[in-house]
């Protein structure tokens, strides 16, 4: 059998008997649909501190079924989603299992870390965010897998902003790990989802996988026959979940996600990063007050400070003046408007008065960060020139409405139009 085939060999599991209420549940709640796969293997689990069955660890539940774990990947944060975004993890071990960071200088298992390993499972709650780095961490668990003959099962989970699609598609020039694919920044699929989009519009970087002490591209690879290649990709759904669900996390994703206000500001305000302002890190509402101490002082103050996941804040112990959101707009699922909001952006930019340092100095030339998180160099330009928001939101349409095509092939779910 060709690689080309195995790789499009996705697996939906349906359920039955049919569930009788409407709770909305994850996909690792169906462990009937699973546990089949796992028994008598070898199992390496990709996941952190939101992949809970009820009020059990997956990790913890799988333990108790007999299931073989013989190690632990953990995203950005770790497996107890307590690190600083952007803090380097070390490897640790947790109840004797090995635990294995996915984030900083490695992130994508190697060859000798799934040595020995029949199965891996990917459990970790995504917030459907371009720059969120867990689809990141899903690539390149992905990547790994089809490289060294592994099989993958995803349990799926619902995607708490995947009631809309928006913003810039990212250009491919500015990749990044907080940005790999050529995607809105709101692309409202699930990590089921998402990684069937991967595989279907072959958007993986597979680099090169050595064959017969060759080195050879995937691309080279497909047109050979590899007939013990191993990979497939099973996809254990969520139960009684569609595109206009507004689901409300049991757990928050990561630090500084603390709140369901937060995760649905956080694919707007979460371009401040790209600004000298702060970002709300250090306060008890991050994503929801953005300042800095130049800003006129009438306005909104807040001051930032260290605090788990966020021990070293942007302008820490400074008096900021800004925006709190949560004043502005009564933040309730019901009166979220469902499209990327830019107005505090440009009040900011309006108000500032060193313009020549709003956005953070590049490191290298013209590697602004900013443009990283916006996915082009288009939006930094349109707001120094005054664009109004009407014009930048139309500017993002041809592109958009390309991706929702592309998109729609790969729902499991109900969508939202």
């Amino acid at each position: 059998m060709k690689l080309r085939l195995l790789l499009f060999s996705i697996v939906s599991v349906l359920f039955a008997p049919a569930q009788t209420n409407k709770t909305t549940l994850p996909g690792a709640y169906q462990t009937n649909a699973y546990l089949p796969l796992l028994r008598g293997k070898k199992v390496a689990v990709v996941t952190n501190h939101t992949a809970f069955i009820k009020n059990t660890h997956l990790v913890d539940s799988l333990l108790q079924l007999g299931i073989d774990i013989q190690k632990i990947f953990a995203p950005e944060h770790g497996f107890r989603g307590k690190a600083d975004a952007g803090e380097r993890v070390d490897n640790k071990m947790d109840s004797h299992i090995p635990i294995i960071s996915l984030f900083g200088r490695k992130t994508k298992p190697q060859e000798k870390e799934l040595l020995g390993i029949d199965v891996l499972l990917f459990d970790i709650q995504d917030v459907g965010v371009r720059f969120y780095t867990y689809i990141s961490t899903l690539q390149g668990v992905i990547e790994s897998a089809i490289q060294y003959n592994k099989p993958m099962i995803i349990l799926d989970r619902p995607n708490p902003n995947g009631f809309y699609v928006d913003g810039p598609v990212l250009e491919p020039a500015l990749a990044s790990f907080v940005g790999m694919q050529p995607i809105p920044i709101v692309y409202g699929m699930t990590i089921g989802e998402y990684a069937k989009m991967l595989l279907g519009e072959k958007m993986l970087d597979w680099k090169y996988i050595r064959k017969e002490d060759k080195q050879t591209s995937l691309g080279e690879l497909l047109g050979f026959e590899h007939e013990h290649h191993n990979f497939s990709l099973t996809v254990i759904p969520c139960l009684n979940y569609t595109h206009s669900t507004k689901y409300q996390l049991p757990i928050p994703p990561s630090p500084n996600l603390p709140d369901m206000s937060s995760v649905y500001w956080y694919p707007s305000t979460c371009l401040f990063e790209g600004t000298t302002l702060s970002e709300g890190r250090g306060t008890p509402h991050p994503f929801c007050y953005i300042g800095h101490p130049s800003l006129p002082n009438h306005l909104f103050s807040f001051t930032p400070t260290p605090r788990e996941g966020a021990k070293e804040p942007k302008w820490k112990d400074s008096l900021c003046y800004g925006f709190n959101v949560l004043a502005a707009q009564k933040q309730t699922p019901k009166n979220l408007v469902n499209h990327l909001q830019l107005a505090y952006l440009l009040q900011a930019w309006q108000l500032f008065p060193d313009k020549d340092n709003f956005f953070l100095k590049p490191t290298k030339l013209n590697d602004y960060f900013f443009n990283k998180l916006a996915g082009n160099t288009k939006l930094m330009e349109q707001i120094k020139a005054g664009t109004s928001i009407n014009d930048i939101r139309a500017s993002w349409q041809p592109q958009l409405v390309a991706f929702k095509k592309i998109r729609k092939k790969y729902l499991l779910y109900p969508d939202f139009e």
